[in-house]
């Protein structure tokens, strides 16, 4: 999947007309890139859409138009555009109350490497979680991480010819699967896959 360029991207002045229907469009592409794995903990798939839309909308927010402030967002964001053999998931913890969330996230130290995804017929595939920055600490995890999960060649090609696919988290204190995932999320990953 290539990465985004400055040449990809809108003026600020060109998205403020589109970005109506440009976030229209994404939100519905988003859909089944979303998978909820237990009670508070969800995985979002990232693409080339969604990396456009994350970018367009840190520069309309912070009114980024000068060529250096651009590039600087395109080197942040690219990394999670998936490299054609590999997903790249942003996965949360969400728990709104505060408190509970505290104490979740001292709980689930090192949940972001129990994460997998399962080719039917394949072994697991355990996420390669941050490769940005460490985002936990001595005392807890992080809310939110950036993971990359590496496929075989036969798996991609496994999946391309009608595998079902499997997403879990293999923790101590949060144990849940889904297997097999819907048929629209095994479909819009499988296009990730090029």
């Amino acid at each position: 999947m290539q990465k985004l360029t400055r040449d990809d991207l809108y003026s600020l002045e060109q998205y403020a007309e589109k970005r109506a229907d440009f976030r229209a469009r994404v939100l519905a592409h988003k859909k089944h890139r979303k998978v909820h794995v237990g009670p508070v903990a969800t995985l979002y798939f990232e693409d080339r859409l969604t990396m456009q839309y994350q970018i367009q909308e840190m520069l309309r927010v912070e009114r980024i138009f000068e060529a250096s402030g651009i590039e600087e967002e395109l080197s942040a964001y690219n990394p999670l555009i998936p490299d054609g053999g590999n997903w790249k998931a942003t996965f949360m913890i969400e728990e709104p109350d505060v408190q509970k969330r505290r104490e979740l996230l001292s709980r689930l130290m090192g949940i972001e490497d129990r994460v997998w995804v399962r080719v039917d017929g394949n072994e697991q595939v355990f996420a390669i979680a941050d490769e940005d920055m460490q985002r936990d600490t001595e005392d807890k995890t992080s809310a939110v991480h950036f993971l990359r999960f590496e496929l075989t060649e036969k798996m991609a090609l496994d999946l391309g010819q009608g595998a079902e696919l499997g997403i879990g988290i293999d923790h101590q204190h949060y144990a849940f699967d889904l297997e097999p995932v819907a048929a629209e999320v095994r479909e819009a990953l499988l296009a990730d896959l090029d």
